[in-house]
């Protein structure tokens, strides 16, 4: 696989732990987790690499759905993980460490998230 193919795979939030285990085991590492807010819910997508190797898998979510951590197989998803949570509000189950929402000092909630027309 070229680093110029295109590595795009959606899956399932019940599927991502499982994922980025074999993933891990396989020795990829994890180069980032991005965020995007949409009517309705989020776009979550982690990107992994290995050898020059790059694989996307993008996590489709609605407003209220929520996303187990991956802190315990990449730590470093943590900041990630706090940083979608108190910008975009994706709820993410068992983050560790947890900043509870003050990972950033904003007067704003959720700035991130796309606000439903009333």
């Amino acid at each position: 696989m070229r680093l110029d193919e295109n590595t795009m795979k959606t899956i399932e939030s019940g599927e991502l732990i499982k994922v980025m285990l074999l993933k891990q085991r396989e020795g990829f590492r994890l180069i980032q987790v991005h965020a995007v807010s949409v009517k309705g819910g989020y776009e979550l997508t982690y990107t992994l690499g290995k050898d020059y190797v790059i694989e996307n898998y993008r996590v489709n979510l609605n407003e209220n759905d929520e996303i187990p951590t991956i802190t315990d197989l990449y730590p470093s998803a943590m900041l990630y993980e706090n940083e979608m949570a108190v910008l975009f509000g994706v709820k993410i189950i068992s983050t560790n460490p947890d900043y509870d929402n003050k990972f950033y000092r904003i007067k704003a909630t959720t700035p991130f998230k796309v606000k439903e027309d009333k």
